[in-house]
């Protein structure tokens, strides 16, 4: 039985609550957040705490789920890894490429594991067309395009609002909302990057120092193209939507299904389940993740999303805001 404790019960962290409990080689022993009132709710038999540290000095998890605000992301792990605690960490990894990096070196620095929550990539509908895209049927990807078109209102940067301070969230829909969708870009076109052009705005009137849209191209190592869109400025949360054209086909995912393409003709090739934690955008995978690490904490193996995997993603978005900034791609 895996005991595990959850620092941060915002929305995030409510998710891994409810994931941890449907787990059945699984016990949440301990949560923490700086306001009380998140206690309520909790499984019967968690200790709450206001204090993680405090937390950790009188409870013994062997997991603790980071589900905190971007800047705390790497500090609080520093400390867990220096104490010799395995983490699950909530994305983004870090604030920016340069930190990610710092936290890609506490795995070996004090032998631990860390499970980042690229969930997404667990999705049937990833995985069956990952499977496709490695076989070399289709022959190699040479373009790919991801959209995220969200709506995030005023009131949910006045709830948070350090979603809307730079050094605080390091940056707006790129790394808030869209980051999973950058991380399967790359992981499915299973390329290094070779450059990012790009620009962001801000067509809300918000008043926050964030990106509210963002659009960029992408260039791949070996030769693919990509091309990335994502925006709060939407009326609604619209389901991600990634195609991929490789030499002998395309796929599409869209409304959680995967399609193959042929001229007009669409091919359902799998489909993402209708159940999930929280927010339906967030898709159906965190259970399934959390539960593969935990597994994999009993048996000894490596086989989980390592931090190293973060990278990527914080790269591009550093890229495509620095091409904002001066007009000019950025190459790798």
């Amino acid at each position: 039985m895996i005991q595990s404790a959850v620092i941060g019960l915002g929305v995030i962290g409510r998710v891994h609550v409810e994931a941890i409990g449907s787990l059945k080689n699984a016990r949440l022993v301990a949560a923490c957040d700086t306001e009380p009132s998140k206690k309520e709710g909790l499984p019967a038999g968690t200790a709450f705490y206001t204090d993680y540290e405090e937390m950790l000095g009188r409870e013994k998890p062997a997991v603790v789920h980071v589900c905190l605000p971007h800047w705390l992301h790497y500090p609080v792990a520093k400390k867990l890894a220096q104490r010799g605690f395995d983490i699950f960490a909530e994305k983004p990894l870090a604030l920016n490429a340069a930190e990610g990096e710092e936290y890609c070196k506490l795995e070996k620095q004090h032998n631990v594991k860390i499970c980042l929550c690229f969930q997404n990539r667990l999705n049937p509908t990833t995985e069956t067309l990952l499977k496709l895209l490695r076989s070399d049927e289709y022959g190699k990807v040479t373009g790919i395009h991801g959209s995220v078109a969200w709506y995030r209102s005023k009131e949910y940067y006045e709830a948070g609002p350090w979603r809307g301070i730079m050094a605080q969230a390091g940056g707006g829909c790129m790394i808030n909302q869209a980051i999973h969708t950058l991380d399967l870009m790359q992981y499915l076109t299973g390329s290094p990057l070779a450059s990012v052009k790009g620009t962001i705005s801000q067509m809300l009137d918000y008043g926050v120092e964030v990106e509210d849209t963002a659009a960029a191209r992408i260039g791949f190592r070996n030769g693919a193209s990509g091309f990335f869109t994502a925006s709060i400025a939407n009326f609604e949360d619209e389901n991600v939507e990634i195609t991929v054209r490789c030499e002998k086909g395309a796929f599409v995912i869209r409304d959680k299904q995967l399609f193959r393409i042929d001229g007009e003709t669409r091919e359902l090739l799998a489909s993402d389940s209708g159940a999930f934690a929280g927010k339906q955008v967030y898709g159906n995978s965190h259970v399934k993740l959390i539960e593969k690490f935990y597994h994999e904490l009993e048996s000894g193996g490596g086989d989980y999303i390592h931090p190293e995997e973060g990278l990527p993603s914080l790269r591009i978005i550093d890229a495509v805001r620095e091409s904002s900034k001066t007009g000019k791609t950025v190459c790798f």
